[in-house]
């Protein structure tokens, strides 16, 4: 079994962290809750970084925490990297120094150094101090120091809340690359929804201690429109078609038959491209959503209109709340979600099972890639 099997419960005010869970040890893991929910305290315990804990820990068939016979593994023999907010560096040290710092801690070291380095984009940055370097350039020298320990899993505890929109997406996709590369799991703690939507594989969320939800990212984040903690969306993983260059639109294929229009995705076109052409080096699926508070509902289908997104769906649920409604519908193999208010409800008599139009501006469409967050 390639899982991480929790059942541990830790006291703290103001509530206990209580949780019997398995984990997947492959791709990424997203933890999300509000401040305060338990995130950091999951990791801290997973890491060996406090012994305020009941239960046990079985990371890959192997124990490494039992409270009943008081066995416990410590945190630099669990073989689990951390990550944190702050990049926690020797400051002394140059770039090189820091990493080869891991090096020397690590047993049978297997990874090349110089691989990681430019794995993490560290060669121009080798022999400076990491007192020079910014907050995104000290976090990847963090990433590389954890990678080069060689670690079974990797944690981060919410390593990009201190870093500019263009950095957290420079730093995104390189969490994304590292995965994919050295196939190595990771446990993500954010509390931004948007983060973890570009990352995770899977979602786990924790309310006041307690997993409220698990499952695969787009389908929690779903789930968890209901529950009024999130601002409401629609989460997507969708192939890129084309850019449309002269316009200023990249198109997503949402079918066979119809497309999303997003605003250009300029990294990933070449000079002299042609509008129908596409970088060989694009991700195969763009992460996006659109929040339900900008998509409208029409009964008739408009040609024309200045929205660019129009699209045929079907109404499957309708959710009355305060002074909204939460309307699902499906557009063929998609889900989409429309906040609409209480009186365009009734204005427009919606019942489940009518045939409608959700349309939306490609502004709404959002993603870490054209720089939102």
């Amino acid at each position: 079994m390639s899982d991480l099997n929790l059942n541990i419960s830790v006291n703290y005010d103001p509530f206990n962290l209580t949780i019997e869970r398995q984990l997947p040890m492959t791709g990424i893991t997203g933890i999300f809750g509000h401040s305060g929910s338990g995130k950091s305290t999951l990791l801290r315990v997973i890491a060996g970084l406090t012994q305020n804990a009941q239960g046990t820990i079985i990371c890959k068939e192997k124990m490494i925490f039992n409270s009943e016979t008081n066995y416990f593994i410590k945190a630099e023999q669990r073989n689990i990297g951390l990550v944190f907010q702050d990049s926690r560096l020797f400051p002394h040290l140059t770039v090189e120094g820091n990493l080869l710092f891991a090096i020397n801690r690590c047993k049978n070291p297997q990874l090349n150094i110089k691989d990681i380095i430019e794995l993490t984009d560290l060669t121009v940055l080798i022999d400076k101090k990491v007192t020079q370097l910014s907050g995104g350039e000290q976090q990847r020298v963090a990433l590389a120091r954890a990678l080069l320990a060689e670690p079974e899993l990797l944690l981060l505890d919410e390593p990009l809340s201190a870093l500019d929109k263009q950095n957290k997406s420079l730093m995104l996709s390189l969490l994304n690359k590292v995965q994919k590369t050295l196939n190595i799991p990771m446990y993500y703690v954010s509390h931004s929804l948007a983060e973890l939507q570009q990352l995770a594989d899977n979602l786990l969320v924790l309310n006041s201690g307690k997993v409220s939800h698990f499952g695969n990212i787009h389908q929690v984040i779903h789930q968890l429109n209901n529950g009024g903690t999130i601002h409401q969306q629609t989460s997507l993983s969708l192939p890129i078609k084309k850019h449309l260059v002269d316009y200023g639109l990249t198109s997503l294929q949402l079918n066979n038959d119809q497309e999303i229009y997003l605003p250009l995705l300029e990294q990933y076109i070449t000079k002299n491209i042609t509008e129908d052409s596409t970088k060989t080096d694009q991700p195969k699926h763009l992460r996006c959503f659109i929040f339900a508070s900008d998509i409208s509902i029409t009964k008739h289908e408009h040609s024309g209109s200045s929205i660019v997104n129009h699209l045929a769906a079907k109404i499957t649920d309708i959710s009355a709340q305060q002074r909204t409604t939460l309307v699902t519908v499906q557009c063929q193999q998609q889900v989409f979600y429309v906040q609409i208010s209480l009186w365009s409800t009734k204005r427009l008599v919606l019942k489940v099972d009518d045939e409608i139009y959700i349309q939306f501006k490609a502004s709404a469409v959002h993603t870490l890639d054209n720089g939102d967050s």
